[in-house]
C-alpha cells in the first residue's frame, strides 16, 4: 500500500503532468475518477498484484474465516 506522499507523487506522474485542468473542479473529477482506478483497478506488486480493493477484500474474507 502506498503512504500518502507517495500516492501523491504516482498520481502527479501518472496523470497530474500529462493534463491540463481548465478549472478545480476538473482536477477534483479528475482526482475522483483517478482514485476509483487507483484502488479498484490498478494491480500493485507490493500486494501481490491485487488491486487495493481486491486486497483488503482478501484480509476480509481471511479474517472471517479465521473467526469460524
Amino acid at each position: 500500500m502506498l503512504a500518502p506522499e507517495s500516492l501523491c507523487s504516482t498520481f502527479k506522474h501518472e496523470h497530474y503532468y500529462r493534463h491540463n485542468f481548465a478549472t478545480k473542479a476538473e482536477l477534483f473529477a479528475a482526482i475522483d475518477n483517478w482514485m476509483e482506478f487507483h484502488n479498484s483497478y490498478r494491480r500493485d506488486s507490493s500486494i501481490g498484484m491485487l488491486s487495493p480493493d481486491a486486497w483488503e477484500r482478501s484480509l476480509t474474507v481471511s479474517g472471517t474465516d479465521q473467526a469460524a
